[in-house]
């Protein structure tokens, strides 16, 4: 994937849904922009975070402009790498929580 066009078009097309919905658009930048007010985490950490969230929710415009950002705000391959680490292990949690659901609705079905 050419991850600098992927943005590059994405942010084009946020444009035009902004023309067609500037609320929409102008809600999520409130959200996302609302922890640089806080400061209570710095900039290069909660691009680490987004990048991390944004690959358990399998988001490519969202890994094309965090990773571009945490490396503006001088993220390293390792400290991404790191982050990342924390992602997949979210997921295997996820997977492990969620697996013992499935093993309780089963042996709820299988009590009736």
């Amino acid at each position: 994937m050419d991850w600098n066009s992927n943005r590059d078009h994405l942010m084009k097309n946020v444009g035009k849904l902004a023309e067609l919905s500037p609320d929409t658009v102008e809600g999520y930048l409130t959200a996302s922009g609302a922890g640089k007010k806080t400061s209570h985490l710095d900039e290069k950490t909660r691009q680490l975070i987004a990048l991390a969230v944004a690959v358990t929710t399998r988001c490519d415009g969202c890994i094309s402009v965090h990773s571009n950002e945490a490396l503006k705000a001088g993220a390293t391959r390792e400290q991404v790498g790191e982050a990342l680490g924390v992602a997949v292990a979210l997921n295997a949690g996820a997977a492990l929580v969620y697996s013992t659901r499935a093993l309780e609705a089963f042996d709820v079905a299988t009590s009736k």
